[in-house]
């Protein structure tokens, strides 16, 4: 059963590879010297374009469990002695808001096959038994089967490449982590907070959305300390792997990583229209430090 996986992965492997070199072949007249590098761009854009319905899938799934969070917070503390009772309040709270405890996961998973074959396809020193010529080509003078710290050094012309590549990486990886804080803040926003308790004889009263950053709202503070630090340095290992790899599977990282980045952007923004970004008010409220001015009536 693993080898009918395996040769599937290497025939998937194999026609990225004839699809990558004819479509560098068809680039060659209007990019020259570049046009490798041009089809390996291309071609992640291709991919990730067909992806794209898996990607809004997932993004709409994890933006649902942000904003369930608080109410899912709430039930697992009430019903934290009674599992039964709290699988049927989860199970009823995702059915009556459409969507499911692994809404957010499922898209990503069946995602990671695809980046596979194209991580590996720009990796590789040979497929199918024959050295990968997409490798031999070369971006500005540095070839794309190269890697960082081998061949003329870091500090070479060649390595120059390498560090613009990972400057970019770098800005990217920045602009993509706050979009996802900002997504994130945006979201926790728009969370119902839990029900609160009424009087003895009167219905719970519902929780109304707050600010982003209002304290006492589940969901919405940021993780500080260690693990607050490992979050924020995790996004950047895709430079570190950068370095470590030939230049083409960089420039791979470096197409994916800007396009998941607008991607996500993108989605964000038509799943939830209308909503301010975090820090600024909503249609219809007052500015922060202003008072809202109400007119006064006039006796007779």
């Amino acid at each position: 059963m693993f080898s009918f996986f395996f040769t599937l992965f290497d025939g998937a492997v194999r026609a990225g590879y004839h699809l990558v070199s004819g479509l560098a072949v068809a680039l060659a007249p209007l990019a020259g010297g570049l046009a490798t590098a041009a089809a390996i761009i291309l071609f992640t854009v291709a991919v990730r374009l067909v992806l794209l319905p898996l990607s809004y899938y997932a993004i709409r799934g994890q933006a649902a469990q942000a904003r369930l969070a608080p109410q899912v917070t709430a039930l697992r503390q009430r019903h934290a002695r009674q599992p039964d009772r709290l699988q049927r309040e989860l199970t009823e709270l995702y059915r009556r808001e459409g969507t499911g405890m692994f809404a957010g996961y499922l898209p990503l998973l069946l995602q990671l096959p695809f980046f596979a074959v194209m991580y590996r396809l720009f990796r590789l020193g040979s497929i199918g038994g024959q050295p990968n010529a997409l490798l031999s080509h070369g971006l500005l003078g540095a070839p794309l089967g190269s890697h960082w710290l081998s061949g003329a050094g870091p500090l070479s012309g060649q390595g120059m490449v390498f560090l613009g590549l990972f400057t970019l990486l770098a800005v990217v990886t920045w602009v993509a982590a706050r979009i996802s804080r900002n997504a994130a803040a945006r979201q926790a926003a728009q969370a119902p907070a839990p029900a609160r308790p009424g009087r003895p004889g009167q219905p719970a009263r519902p929780g109304q959305p707050g600010r982003p950053g209002q304290p006492g709202r589940p969901g919405t503070a940021q993780p500080g300390g260690a693990i607050g630090m490992l979050l924020r340095v995790i996004p950047y290992t895709t430079v570190v792997i950068a370095a470590v790899v030939p230049l083409a599977a960089g420039l791979y990282l470096l197409t994916t990583t800007a396009w998941a980045a607008a991607e996500r952007a993108m989605i964000t923004r038509r799943i939830s229209p209308g909503q301010p970004s975090p820090g600024q008010p909503s249609p219809g409220q007052p500015s922060p430090g202003r008072r809202e001015v109400r007119p006064h009536s006039r006796s007779a």
